[in-house]
């Protein structure tokens, strides 16, 4: 695979074709074929959806880079869509943080200046590292890029505590010292989004979570304020955890699935979906011995 065809490099061209590219969350190799197939150009691994999801423990920086390789080999093995992986602060190691994902098939990470114990983006009570040390986690990154495609962001969590002034202080200084695109977030309005842009030349993410800090902007309103990425975290896993909770509590206070089947793929849409007819084994034929 030349550099042409790498990830990181159908990531670029993504961001190049789609203005905003519209990156959506998915928890599991299924939900990145789903993603695919209802034409998005680009797939997200959530640290939180890794914690959650996977392990049924709070965002909170427990989870390892093991833990996240883990489901972002299985994503990236089944869809040629471009991955970008959620690395909290880099585990202590953004060179092998990079290295490790690059063999895992994943077109890019973003990094963010929180301490190592970090938290949701969406709540209070952050605490973050000095710029300094969030450009050495940069450079380190750097450092462990093979792929020259690969994508580098960096995040910032400055706008809740410090300010959007010094936020966007920070996010130059990333920029300056080689992120390739810029997170910015819980940012609360458009107006402040078309000050990160005017200002950072770097391409701009957008996170627009549900029941967090940033309102449901659209992707036209987004457009226009200079957001070059429009990320959708955990939107699909909030909705299939609200169906499967109704689902359960059917089954454990009916005694039947019957009212709830509607909130169900069929079994058709699931085998459509997977090519499962295609890629069966014929059935195995006996013969009857003759004397």
């Amino acid at each position: 695979m030349g550099p042409a065809e790498s990830p990181g490099a159908r990531l670029r061209a993504a961001i190049r074709a789609e203005r905003p590219l519209q990156l959506v969350g998915v928890i599991n190799a299924y939900s990145a074929i789903l993603a695919e197939k209802t034409g998005f150009k680009a797939l997200y691994l959530s640290g939180a959806g890794v914690a959650n999801a996977s392990y049924g423990i709070p965002d909170i920086g427990e989870t390892t880079l093991e833990d996240v390789l883990i489901d972002a080999h299985r994503i990236a093995r089944v869809t040629r869509l471009p991955l970008l992986v959620d690395a909290d602060t880099g585990w202590d190691n953004p060179r092998q943080t990079v290295r490790e994902m690059i063999r895992a098939g994943v077109a890019g990470v973003h990094f963010e200046d929180q301490v190592a114990a970090k938290r949701c983006g969406h709540l209070a009570n952050k605490q973050l590292v000095s710029t300094g040390e969030m450009v050495a986690r940069i450079k380190a990154a750097k450092a462990g890029r093979t792929d020259p495609g690969f994508v580098i962001m960096a995040r910032t969590d400055a706008a809740a505590g410090e300010g959007l002034a010094r936020a966007i202080d920070r996010a130059r200084a990333y920029a300056a010292a080689g992120a390739d695109m810029i997170f910015a977030e819980a940012l609360t309005s458009l107006g402040q989004y078309r000050q990160f842009t005017s200002t950072i030349s770097a391409p701009v993410l957008a996170n627009i979570t549900e029941f967090g800090k940033t309102p449901l902007f659209t992707v036209r309103e987004l457009r226009h304020a200079g957001v070059r990425l429009v990320l959708y975290p955990l939107s699909a896993f909030r909705a299939m955890n609200a169906s499967a909770l109704k689902v359960y509590q059917a089954i454990r206070t009916r005694g039947t699935q019957r009212k709830v089947i509607r909130l169900m793929q069929t079994r058709v849409d699931l085998y459509k979906l997977l090519g499962y007819h295609a890629a069966a084994p014929p059935p195995s034929r006996s013969r009857k011995k003759t004397a």
